[in-house]
């Protein structure tokens, strides 16, 4: 190999891991996109719920089981519509979510009551 063709080589490495660097830099800006923000956050706080009513009793290691089973298919949900949006979720999947962790919510205070 020449050195032209070394040097084209490593030019071309060099704009590879530049271009790698900026389209990384472009996911970590969807994953702090509003409504994606508002989603998980709201499952955070479902989450600490979920812990604080079994930590006092209030619910039974299975139901704090099925309890974060069913986050962590909202989770899924919510990562998997990112996915196939570029790294956002839609106001209409926002919603559907939203409306998946109010059912959520209603089980962790009826468990909890």
């Amino acid at each position: 190999m020449g050195i032209k063709q070394k040097l084209l080589v490593a030019v071309m490495g060099m704009g590879l891991a530049f271009f790698g660097a900026a389209s990384a830099s472009a996911g970590t800006w969807q994953d702090n996109h509003p409504r994606r923000v508002e989603v998980n956050h709201r499952l955070a706080h479902q989450n600490f719920r979920i812990n604080r009513d079994l930590r006092e009793g209030r619910i039974t290691v299975r139901q704090a089981a099925v309890l974060h089973r069913q986050d962590r298919m909202i989770r899924f949900r919510e990562r998997r519509d990112a996915a196939l949006n570029g790294g956002h979720i839609t106001r209409f999947e926002q919603a559907r979510l939203n409306h998946q962790e109010n059912g959520v919510s209603r089980h962790i205070y009826r468990a909890a009551h």
